[in-house]
């Protein structure tokens, strides 16, 4: 499933501590398709909880654009920057934003989790989230998807059942040789 439209491909953009609502709102008066994705927290406040969404990604925003013309999402209010490498924006993986939509979509509890590179790559094959794709983690004897947005190097945890997972690959290892003292003192690596 792509979703570019007329040469228009997600990107994130970097915004301004506790702006991210607003910001989303101005660049949708704009006529700019934006995703920002939240999840239910409760605050303990003197008087009771409160209930809130907060973004999955706080400081981020994804906003479909073509990248040749990014000057109007530039001067938006609250907008810092096109994550990019230096000062070329890098769209985000498309396969990447339908997996963040699919788990917003799906209504099940999501959370902010820690970016990960190595681990089992599991899918899901049953329930709302089939086809979905992620690393299969344990936290505190819950099993959690994890799916993960190279390019801002952030995840976002699935509590899942483990049941309706079918791993994707196998988990390879680093092999780490140790560096022998002469080696280090001699330029070079044993």
């Amino acid at each position: 499933m792509s979703s570019v439209v007329g040469g228009a491909r997600w990107y994130a953009l970097q915004v301004r501590t506790r702006w991210e609502s607003s910001t989303a709102v101005l660049l949708g008066g704009k006529g700019y398709q934006t995703f920002l994705p939240t999840y239910k927290t409760k605050k303990r406040l003197s008087r009771g909880v409160r209930e809130g969404n907060t973004p999955l990604f706080p400081g981020y925003v994804f906003c479909q654009f073509d990248a040749q013309n990014r000057l109007p999402i530039l001067i938006t209010p609250g907008v810092l920057a096109v994550v990019g490498r230096g000062r070329v924006p890098l769209p985000v993986d498309d396969s990447e934003i339908a997996a963040v939509q699919t788990v917003v979509a799906s209504g099940l509890q999501a959370e902010p989790w820690p970016y990960l590179e190595i681990g089992q790559k599991v899918r899901i094959e049953n329930d709302s989230l089939q086809g979905l794709e992620g690393l299969l983690v344990n936290f505190k004897g819950n099993n959690r998807i994890v799916v993960s947005v190279t390019l801002l190097r952030r995840s976002v945890a699935l509590e899942i059942d483990r049941d309706c997972v079918r791993p994707l690959g196998v988990v390879r290892h680093p092999v780490f040789k140790p560096v022998g003292a002469q080696a280090v003192f001699q330029g070079g690596v044993a």
